[in-house]
């Protein structure tokens, strides 16, 4: 996604809590200069209220104001187990990235969007990742579906109370999008189930969750708000 902002004009502020990604290759921010686009990298966490402070921050001493917040963050991995099986700490390491980190940076997102001057109809665009998991019941993943269920909602929150004031809020739900996580790989039985799942013939790209983001953050999207626009190749159809 930040690639994709980046490749469209934004100036990305990119926050992470490490600069070089975690399964190997080269920071998103010398991707971006690289191709000629703006970007810079915080040092940040998004379950701290001062780090998304420092982040918007950051945005807004670059380019004036802050256009687009898009908050990608999740905890799952060991911690995504079944009800019995889940701790407190695991229910509060999911929750404090995947859910309270989402209102801690829509807030701060609102409140820096709230007094600019809109562009074209909207103040600001915030675009949430929920998911597929937070629509049905995934088997053995409760912290994690209450998180991406809780994202659904407040994502229908901030576009109900904040709509009027200018600010457009929609959410992303990813279906099964192949990438390389070290803490839960894919499996070919997982895989092959995804396959069956899906009726589309292959598996989602990073690149199919980009391109809804881009839209969803960009002056085409303005009387759409509050919606949990699924990219999963009909999997929530089938």
């Amino acid at each position: 996604m930040a690639l994709r902002f980046a490749a469209e004009g934004a100036d990305v502020t990119v926050g992470d809590l490490r600069r070089e990604p975690r399964e190997g290759g080269r920071p998103t921010v010398e991707l971006i200069e690289e191709r000629g686009g703006r970007a810079v990298h915080v040092e940040a966490d998004a379950a701290s209220a001062a780090d998304i402070d420092v982040l918007v921050r950051t945005a807004v001493e670059r380019t004036g104001r802050l256009d687009v917040m898009v908050p990608n963050a999740i905890v799952a991995g060991r911690h995504s187990k079944g009800l019995l099986e889940t701790s407190e700490d695991d229910w509060d390491a999911i929750m404090a990235v995947g859910l309270r980190g989402v209102f801690l940076a829509c807030k701060r997102a609102v409140e820096q969007m709230l007094p600019q001057e809109p562009i074209g109809e909207a103040r600001g665009r915030i675009v949430t990742i929920s998911s597929q998991h937070g629509m049905v019941g995934p088997p053995g993943h409760i912290a994690y579906a209450a998180a991406k269920g809780g994202v659904v909602n407040l994502t229908r929150q901030i576009a109900v109370d904040f709509g009027p004031r200018g600010i457009v809020c929609n959410a992303v739900a990813p279906g099964k999008i192949l990438t390389t996580p070290l803490d839960e790989p894919d499996t070919a039985e997982s895989l092959a189930y995804s396959h069956a799942r899906t009726p589309f013939p292959r598996l989602g790209r990073p690149e199919d969750v980009a391109s809804l983001a881009v839209f969803l953050a960009s002056d085409d999207c303005t009387y759409m708000s509050g919606a949990n626009v699924l990219v999963d190749g009909g999997w929530m159809a089938y």
